[in-house]
């Protein structure tokens, strides 16, 4: 079995970021994509069980973030509130998850909001979800910093990787997770068009992503400023994400509509609410700002929570491209 590197100090509350726009350099991801293949291949029936009692509870509440790596789940069920989860935290027994990317790192003081309650006993953690109810687990240890949850009765597995907040790669989580970052907002409102040459996608001022599954998306040309409740929807498709080869900052969206046309972009994440279109076939570059924000999971009542609080991460498998030779 491969043996993950472990990052960051003991226990504490870090912030991520005062401004809580700005991006970090990418760091930890890297390394977990390169581990997976290993991670992957481990016969994990002979993980040792973490020992019961306060062994068990240090074990969860030494890393602020437990990163909830949906795409190596394994079994024929499904606890719904891992599922939904980016992150969990275990605090002073208060569960705590991020249900979303956008403000991650902000929310909760990096924790994000507080969704139940846990214990351990006889080597075994109960989680208390507000919603899901009473749910318990099997915890064994894969590494210093890997955990895999059992649950017999869905007989289900989540695999949980451990990290400090002031260690965890933000910037990664957003590639990694690019389809449901852009559904975290009902549109996305076009705020710059910079060089290339005219074409159609020139009128078209929104754009929406779906929550519904990872493949749909609109397009309006309705005039900037237009409330987004009233949006008119002219232009409907199917979409796909590419990774790219040798990239890890960037991917390539292709829209494909209706009607038979296709769009292709390299899109990349400026920030929590800010992504870049780059056209191949005109060389031109649109910036897309994010209109009303949904939180699932509500915990206050700046932002609304307006659809699908159901939202749950699934396994993503990718197809690759490599980066067009733009010279």
């Amino acid at each position: 079995m491969g043996v993950f590197l472990i990052f960051g100090t003991p226990f504490e509350l870090n912030l991520y970021h005062q401004n809580r726009r700005p991006m970090k350099p990418l760091k930890l991801f890297i390394v977990m994509l390169v581990m997976v293949p290993l991670f992957t291949s481990c016969v994990f029936e002979e993980d040792p069980v973490i020992e019961r009692g306060i062994i068990l509870e240090n074990a969860l509440s030494d890393y602020d973030l437990w990163y909830v790596d949906i795409h190596s789940t394994t079994g024929t069920g499904e606890i719904p509130f891992l599922s939904r989860a980016f992150t969990i935290s275990f605090v002073n027994n208060t569960l705590y998850a991020n249900n979303n990317i956008v403000d991650i790192g902000y929310t909760g003081n990096g924790f994000g909001i507080p969704v139940g309650s846990y214990t351990t006993f006889d080597g075994l953690l109960r989680a208390n979800h507000a919603i899901d109810g009473y749910q318990d687990f099997e915890v064994f240890q894969l590494s210093a910093n890997q955990i895999r949850l059992y649950n017999y009765r869905e007989n289900v597995s989540y695999y949980l990787m451990g990290y400090q907040s002031n260690n965890f790669d933000y910037d990664q989580l957003f590639y990694d997770n690019i389809e449901y970052f852009l559904q975290e907002y009902i549109a996305w409102e076009k705020t710059t068009t910079m060089g290339g040459i005219s074409n159609p996608f020139d009128a078209e001022n929104y754009l929406q992503f779906t929550p519904e599954n990872n493949t749909t998306f609109y397009s309006s040309q309705d005039p900037f400023g237009t409330n987004i409740g009233i949006l008119n929807w002219n232009y409907v498709g199917g979409y796909e994400i590419f990774d790219v080869i040798d990239s890890e900052d960037l991917k390539i969206l292709t829209l494909h509509y209706d009607g038979g046309d296709i769009e292709e972009f390299e899109l990349s994440v400026l920030n929590d609410e800010t992504i870049r279109l780059y056209q191949f076939n005109t060389g031109t570059t649109y910036e897309f700002s994010g209109r009303g924000f949904v939180q699932y999971l509500k915990s206050d009542t700046k932002k609304p929570a307006v659809r699908n609080r159901n939202r749950k991460r699934m396994k993503v498998k990718r197809r690759t491209k490599r980066k067009r030779n733009l010279k």
